[in-house]
């Protein structure tokens, strides 16, 4: 959010003013007597904030707690404002763009920059591209002072400010690099009255394969607006994220959990509609602990009608995950109610499917082909 994203700038030495962080309107008129005249900023993790009427300048105290009021509880883009940001309301002059960001086509970072800030820069880029300046930037020199001179020249930032253009690029970078980020944006960078230079707004996405070397990120994380099957999910060390449908999805590996769904998704045309539920990727390790948390989290998804279980057997055997598969429906016990249809293939399937057979449980249909497995699942779920 916005006022993590100051934090993150402060800690690196960004020009910026962070705030005060309000979660009701009271909190806001607070912080409205100690700041003076503020802009009450909605907090969440979209933007087009202002247009959906989550910014707004309070003169006095008391407008600041009735804009709180107003704004707090809102919905942008479908997520729900539970704290404003009251900051001090600024002079601006002129409104910039600046950004890193990962340029995964070209394996390589970019530095997006323009004099026309404030503003959608896609807008910008659609109606004056010569504006916006794209920038490459070399993973293995990154960003010294003579990278951020010739940034600074490129985009064409007043000459008054280029100083400190080159100090807060080199922060930025600082931001981007430390904190393992792929995306550092800010909008707008804003001159001020007295030519000086500050992040109004900022705007970070970090790597969260990143996230051994920085525990502290943790505090990020928007709990509350968090689904809270996602979060018990994480909790349990699994690759989840909850779709609209009502076919349960468990598979190892990314592809061919995509794939699956895919494949239910078609499938379903032909029973009612049907879609998947969610995407669930096990990985290598299909313990019977591992598949049982998987099934704990998708059976108590009451969208869930069936459950399709995927396997292709390499590194962890088809035996191994039939193991799996029974011994999860041991722990989870009466909890399991919901039919399972299981694909096995590949490594030692016959075994697997053996187990399966001997242990003939009343939820477990066995399907030796995808196509098949992914119609009997959507069928069992329209039904």
């Amino acid at each position: 959010m916005e006022y993590q994203a100051k934090q993150l700038f402060a800690k690196h030495g960004v020009a910026v003013t962070e705030g005060i962080v309000a979660n009701t309107p009271d909190e806001a008129r607070a912080a409205a007597e100690q700041l003076g005249v503020v802009v009450v900023k909605a907090q969440v993790k979209a933007g087009g904030r202002g247009k959906a009427g989550g910014v707004k300048l309070a003169k006095t105290p008391d407008e600041a707690h009735e804009h709180a009021s107003n704004i707090l509880g809102m919905e942008i883009k479908g997520l729900t404002v539970n704290r404003v940001l009251v900051a001090p309301a600024a002079s601006i002059q002129e409104e910039y763009y600046f950004s890193f960001l990962l340029d995964r086509a070209n394996r390589q970072y970019l530095c997006i920059a323009s004099v026309e800030g404030g503003v959608e820069i896609e807008e910008v880029a659609r109606t004056n591209p010569e504006a916006v300046r794209q920038i490459a930037i070399d993973p293995g020199t990154g960003v010294d002072e003579a990278k951020a001179r010739a940034i600074v020249a490129e985009a064409k930032f007043p000459e008054a400010l280029t100083d400190q253009a080159v100090q807060m690029i080199l922060a930025l970078w600082k931001v981007f690099v430390e904190e393992d980020a792929t995306l550092v944006e800010v909008n707008p960078l804003a001159r001020l009255e007295g030519d000086v230079l500050e992040a109004l707004d900022g705007k970070v996405s970090l790597d969260e394969n990143a996230e051994f070397r920085h525990s502290e990120h943790s505090e990020f994380e928007d709990k509350a607006a968090a689904d809270p099957l996602e979060a018990k999910a994480k909790e349990k060390g699994l690759n989840y994220v909850k779709l609209d449908g009502e076919v349960g999805i468990i598979g190892n590996g990314a592809g061919l959990v995509m794939s699956t769904l895919d494949v239910v998704a078609y499938a379903g045309e032909a029973h009612g509609g049907v879609k998947p539920a969610n995407f669930l990727d096990i990985g290598g390790g299909a313990s019977a602990q591992v598949m049982a948390d998987g099934l704990d989290v998708i059976l108590n998804d009451p969208q869930v009608k069936s459950v399709f279980v995927n396997v292709f057997g390499g590194i962890t055997s088809c035996d191994a995950v039939a193991n799996g598969i029974v011994g999860a429906l041991d722990i989870l016990g009466d909890e399991a109610t919901k039919p399972l249809v299981v694909r096995l293939d590949g490594n030692n399937v016959e075994e697997g499917r053996r187990i399966l057979a001997e242990r003939d449980h009343p939820l477990v249909t066995v399907v030796p082909t995808m196509d098949g497995a992914a119609d009997k699942a959507a069928e069992l779920a329209n039904a």
